[in-house]
């Protein structure tokens, strides 16, 4: 018998024609716009703007003429729209370097603060030690110290160690991250055991373990780790500013305002420079949008 005989029969009886699975679980169905939900998109919407109307600032600055960024009353386009800052900003710096030296240092510092903290996280989510306990609460204490008290202890350290003006001595310095490991600790401690045991009653070691189950189902998590990661790393300037003094050796940020305090406060070339460091993690940010959401469910901390 066709749907429609079906519905035909029900309206002959009076009796309600038969609920569909889309109607009994409620999808298919329009949203209701209730005071709740207008609310709540209203207040996103305000949140889009606040971030979005600065970058905005930014672009249009960054396209006027220099003479007319400081003109009062303020103007969102200037009487001609010119490149004249990037030119200006790429010209006067080796921004093709450095930003192969933001690269370098970012990969790197991500690739071993994840197979670092990774490491340190499930010994102390899976494995029993003397000190466990303590070991770990001085790992969550590290997450309130603020990493300027530690700045001259650890530029004494690399000057001994001879790493001053090396990639190095910016790399290693940035790897040990408590948050990371403390998020990490927190995904695998919800890794179901059975899994481990099967493997142990295999004959699989704990290294093997690891690296054979552990790992390959934390991808969600990991990738949302190495995206902030990464993301910090290239944005950090103070610890870069400290250890390198080499122009040849400097990342991105470093090497703009090396740029700008040597030409003055010109607020064109400040946004474009601004605009020309955030593109690559705009690009990040974008083609890894869907790993750094699906990493913050993984952990269970979003709703924290």
């Amino acid at each position: 018998m066709s749907a429609d005989t079906l519905t035909g029969t029900a309206r002959g009886t009076g009796a309600a024609p038969p609920r569909t699975p889309a109607d009994r679980t409620g999808r298919g169905r329009a949203p209701r716009w209730t005071p709740g939900r207008l609310g709540l998109l209203a207040v996103a919407l305000l949140l889009v703007v606040a971030w979005l109307l600065p970058l905005a600032w930014a672009v249009a600055t960054s396209l006027k003429p220099e003479g007319e960024t400081t003109r009062t009353p303020l103007e969102w386009v200037g009487s001609t729209v010119t490149l004249d800052a990037y030119r200006t900003v790429w010209e006067a710096g080796d921004l093709g370097r450095w930003m192969l030296n933001s690269a370098y240092v970012a990969t790197m510092t991500t690739l071993l603060t994840v197979v670092v903290c990774a490491m340190a996280a499930y010994g102390f989510a899976r494995t029993e030690f003397r000190g466990r306990r303590l070991l770990y609460g001085l790992v969550l204490a590290g997450i309130m110290v603020p990493p300027q008290v530690l700045m001259a202890p650890l530029f004494a350290q690399m000057v001994q160690l001879r790493l001053v003006d090396t990639y190095w001595g910016v790399i290693l310095p940035q790897v040990a991250v408590p948050a990371m490991v403390f998020i990490l600790v927190a995904f695998f401690r919800g890794v179901p055991r059975e899994l481990e045991e099967a493997a142990f009653c295999d004959g699989a070691s704990r290294w093997r373990v690891f690296w054979k189950i552990v790992v390959p189902l934390s991808r969600p998590v990991l990738a949302a780790v190495a995206i902030f990661t990464f993301i910090s790393t290239w944005n950090n300037f103070l610890w870069p500013f400290l250890v390198t003094t080499d122009p040849a050796g400097m990342t991105l940020p470093v090497g703009l305002v090396n740029v700008q305090s040597t030409y003055g406060v010109r607020y064109a070339q400040v946004m474009a420079s601004l605009v020309i460091s955030g593109l690559p993690l705009l690009v990040v940010f974008a083609l890894f949008q869907r790993q750094i959401v699906r990493g913050v469910a993984h952990t269970g901390l979003a709703g924290q």
